[in-house]
């Protein structure tokens, strides 16, 4: 199964041409062959809370409506980091349609950035679900940007039967090496792939750090894309390697959960 990672700047604030970015993104994953496409977190809004607040948008709303349409043209499996209103309240979201564009599993992120500038528990309500979602025959654990940074998240997630972790993010400088280590001891620590797509470009006081990923269950770099520009990697995601990984190694089987 051949998964895009889809590495891309939006404008704060502006949905339309964040959406039209989207699809742009989802025509070249389909013109490179690809099964499944994965976009940054927040694509629709950018990443200020400002932008955020004003712009995030129910289910039903464009943005939503447009993945949907872009996965149903292209004939792909698409995860996209989406602001997500519901009543009086709003979700940092990743949102998962099938190449019908059906929507098939929405995870709420679960770990809110509450450090400054960006503080995201100023404006967004955590998500309490873990999501585990088929695509394409595999089992996708899906995480958002700051949930790297908490192990426990990716094992649970693994021990639920997730074959690859998604990650949708806005990860920032000047934190690059945290990203690049992290994304690989989640990769290896738990057997699994790890497909990971970042932001570039500044929005308000943030900026981020690119260097998107496909990283193998052994930690093996299969695709990664530069820090500071667009870029669409792509990279092969096959079960012949998981079972390898796994046989040789069986961590799992290893485990003493008594005592954790």
């Amino acid at each position: 199964m051949k998964f895009a990672a889809a590495q891309i700047n939006c404008v704060p604030g502006d949905v339309v041409a964040n959406c039209a970015e989207i699809t742009a993104q989802a025509r070249r994953a389909r013109e490179q062959g690809c099964d499944a496409h994965v976009l940054p977190e927040m694509s629709d809004t950018g990443y200020t809370v400002e932008a955020i607040r004003a712009s995030a948008s129910a289910w039903d709303g464009a943005p939503f409506r447009a993945v949907s349409a872009a996965a149903r043209e292209c004939g792909l499996h698409i995860v996209c980091g989406l602001s997500e209103r519901e009543g009086g309240r709003i979700y940092n979201s990743a949102a998962v349609f099938n190449p019908r564009g059906e929507l098939v599993a929405r995870y709420r992120k679960t770990h809110l950035f509450a450090v400054a500038p960006v503080s995201e528990d100023k404006v967004i309500t955590a998500g309490d679900e873990l999501v585990v979602v088929d695509i394409g025959g595999f089992r996708c654990g899906l995480m958002i940007c700051y949930d790297l940074r908490f192990p426990e998240l990716a094992r649970a997630l693994a021990l639920k039967g997730a074959d690859a972790l998604v990650v949708c993010s806005a990860w920032q400088f000047p934190r690059l090496n945290h990203w690049i280590t992290l994304i690989e001891a989640r990769a290896i620590e738990n057997q699994v792939y790890v497909v990971a797509a970042n932001r570039i470009g500044t929005d308000g006081p943030t900026t981020f750090c690119g260097a998107s990923r496909i990283v193998d269950p052994y930690g093996v770099t299969v695709a990664a894309a530069a820090e500071d520009r667009a870029q669409l990697i792509t990279g092969d995601v096959n079960r012949e390697t998981l079972d390898w990984a796994r046989q040789r190694m069986p961590v799992m089987k290893h485990r003493r959960g008594e005592l954790y």
